[in-house]
């Protein structure tokens, strides 16, 4: 693909994006439709609450709010801010998220709220991801008018993303169980910072989730993330346990993460926790919110990362943000011939027939419902 078709595919998610936020451009005329009660939390005397939807599990006192900023304690029963409280909406391709094993080449109707339960010092949507509801423009969007936006848009899937799902999962519970009704798909793009049972209610409700995993070292988390890693890999196991789609990100920042014993932990954990077939997509950093002062990530350190992957024998491991790279496409772990093949965000051709390798008839594990055949 030459330069300027590349440029025509990218630019059509951004026409429909236009089309879309024009459609949604209805303000709310009062903050109580956002409110709901919130469903994971515990009542504490002297009208505390104790939220139970993270690890945090933050102690509220009345009149106060929890650290995602989007959820408070009204006389001891706790609300959730941004039920239907979208800011940012989108039309995206899958790759975007990333996903490279579920509905490859097609659309993502993408929606978010305020909020988040951690501070990436990268995070690429600090706008939203670290204000409260109030500081952003919102539109009401219920539920049930989501899967229907999605179908006008030719989206065959709803994506949660850009800040953090887990702190408006009542809303991301909702949506998917009307998108389902509509026979629209749900994927979630989360760090992983989440309890059990509302981890389980998401799984039943949700047909993918794709976890950032910001690294493999509890040092990184402490310091860069304010979280923890060990709940991250509990949520990936459990993913994995419950059945649901689940792919991995990590973003390498040089530096920080990036080291070569660090890669070998990571896959060898994953491979013995999740299995090789589990994607893995290694993505280029740029400096961003309060990581400036870092260089991208060298693309010789995202081929070593893969090369280190594979020697341990990962299946499927990626390289994003390089447009043109070999190793945005997907090939079959047997024959190793092309089954997906990419070019950015954009998807060139398909060799796959009904989740086999078109070659030798390998299982490509996935969710391949809805294939362009190109």
């Amino acid at each position: 693909m030459d330069r300027r078709a590349f440029l025509k595919t990218a630019t059509l998610p951004c026409l429909a994006v236009c089309a879309a936020e024009r459609a949604l451009a209805k303000p709310a005329a009062n903050d109580a439709q956002f409110t709901i009660e919130a469903r994971f939390y515990e009542k504490l005397p002297n009208k505390k609450t104790k939220c139970k939807l993270c690890p945090r599990e933050c102690v509220i006192d009345d009149h106060e709010r929890g650290y995602c900023g989007v959820r408070e304690n009204r006389g001891g029963t706790y609300y959730s801010l941004v039920y239907s409280r979208v800011c940012a909406t989108h039309v995206d391709p899958i790759e975007k998220k990333p996903f490279f094993h579920f509905m490859p080449g097609t659309m993502a109707f993408s929606i978010a709220t305020a909020g988040c339960n951690v501070n990436c010092k990268m995070c690429q949507n600090w706008e939203i991801s670290q204000s409260r509801p109030e500081q952003v423009e919102n539109t009401y969007l219920p539920p049930q008018s989501v899967p229907a936006l999605a179908q006008r848009y030719n989206c065959p899937s709803i994506a949660y993303t850009y800040s953090e799902p887990v702190v408006f999962c009542e809303y991301v519970l909702d949506t998917a169980e009307a998108g389902r009704a509509a026979g629209v798909k749900s994927a979630v793009v989360s760090g992983g910072y989440i309890q059990d049972e509302p981890l389980k209610q998401l799984c039943r409700r949700v047909d993918a989730i794709k976890i950032d995993l910001k690294a493999f070292s509890d040092k990184f988390y402490k310091e860069v993330v304010n979280g923890e890693l060990k709940p991250i890999l509990n949520t990936l196991v459990a993913i994995r346990k419950l059945g649901t789609w689940n792919e991995i990100v990590y973003l390498v920042i040089p530096t920080l993460n990036d080291s070569d014993q660090e890669f070998k932990s990571l896959a060898r954990w994953v491979k013995t926790e999740l299995g090789p077939d589990v994607p893995l997509h290694f993505s280029q950093f740029h400096p961003e919110y309060l990581l400036k002062n870092l260089p991208p990530t060298p693309v010789a350190t995202l081929d070593r990362a893969k090369a280190i992957c594979d020697a341990e024998g990962l299946h499927y491991v990626y390289i994003g943000n390089i447009p043109g790279h070999p190793a945005e496409s997907t090939y079959c772990p047997k024959c190793r011939r092309v089954v997906v093949e990419r070019a950015g965000f954009a998807v060139r051709a398909i060799h796959l027939n009904r989740g086999k390798c078109q070659f030798c008839q390998q299982v490509i594990p996935g969710v391949w419902d809805g294939l362009l055949h190109l």
